[in-house]
Order: C-alpha cells, then structure tokens, then sequence
C-alpha cells in the first residue's frame, strides 16, 4: 500500500495514517431533497419556500399537500429526537432558514424496502433545501453551534389533544450518531 505514495513519511505517521472514503450516502424510500435558490442583492436576499395551485405544492419530486407550516427554534446544541408519525399518516418538508442542523432519519417502516437504513444530513440556513421526510420515518436532529430556526410543512395538522408524535429515546438507535466528527 505504501507503493502509491509519494511522500515518505516517519514509521508512526505511516501506522496511522487512513484515507477518507467517499461512499454514496444511503437512500431512504419516499426521502427525497430539492435544493432551494437564494437570490442575492446588495440590500439582501429573497428565496421562494413553496409554490402552491389547487393540487397541493408545485415543482417538486414528489406529491405534498399542506396542511400546516410550523416553525422550531433550537437552542444551540439541543438534540431533539427521535419521534415518528404512527397514528395516521403524516409527511413534512423540513428547511433550515437559519444555523445548522445535523438531521438523522431512520426508516421504521415494516414493510420498505429500506428498513432500518440510517441516513445523516447536515441542514443549513447558508444553502437551504426542503427534506421530505414520509410517516414511518424516525427523524431528529442536533442544532449547531449557533442554534437553528427550523421551517416545516405537514399534510396533517397537530392536534394538541392528541399529538401524532410517537417518541423514542435520544439514544434509541445508538449513541455514537451524535457524537462530533472529529476528523
């Protein structure tokens, strides 16, 4: 393996050097992304969320018809995970507007294709996108250093009475996906 190099470099350096991989990230079923435009002045910037006809929202990868749009702030370092939709059907279309957030999704669904595939996803306010996250799909997140403001869509509305919101431990699918990479 030291034949493709072409820097020599002391015995210990060599012993634990690694190279990143590359690896295509994992698909999950019904997840889907749609990168949003900023358009830019010189006294700020103006970006579309959603466009709507009768049919539900406009342009995008899949079918979603808004029932709510809510908003969530996070305290600066705050995990808050994982809940699922299992009561009824219940789909949403998440967009960071501010700060950061390190989303994992994880498919619960019985009978996908992708059960139990785990996908990580770093959202942010600087180059903002819509997640479409389908019911059945555990979903969370941790905000970044500077707490995030997030925007969400849903084709059903909350019911305070009694919440669509089936709630697993922070920790439920290991506590290593919330860990910082540390290079």
């Amino acid at each position: 393996m030291t034949s493709d190099r072409k820097i020599k470099l002391d015995a210990s350096t060599t012993q634990a050097l690694t190279f990143e991989t590359y690896p295509a990230a994992p698909q999950i079923d019904g997840v889907w992304f749609h990168a949003l435009k900023k358009n830019r002045s010189e006294n700020g910037a103006f970006m579309e969320y959603l466009r709507l006809n009768e049919t539900g929202v406009q342009g995008l990868p899949g079918p979603l018809t808004p029932r709510q749009i809510s908003m969530s702030w996070a305290a600066p370092g705050r995990i808050n995970a994982f809940h699922i939709h299992v009561k009824g059907p219940q789909n949403e279309l998440w967009c960071v507007l501010s700060g950061q957030l390190m989303v994992w999704l994880v498919d619960c669904r019985e009978d996908s294709p992708t059960l139990n595939v785990q996908r990580k996803l770093i959202l942010s306010g600087e180059q903002p996108m819509l997640v479409h996250i389908p019911s059945g799909v555990a979903h969370g997140y941790q905000a970044g250093d500077q707490g995030a403001t997030l925007l969400y869509t849903m084709d059903a509305q909350f019911d305070i009475a009694d919440p669509n919101e089936g709630r697993l431990p922070w920790n439920f699918f290991g506590t290593e996906l919330w860990d910082e990479d540390r290079g």
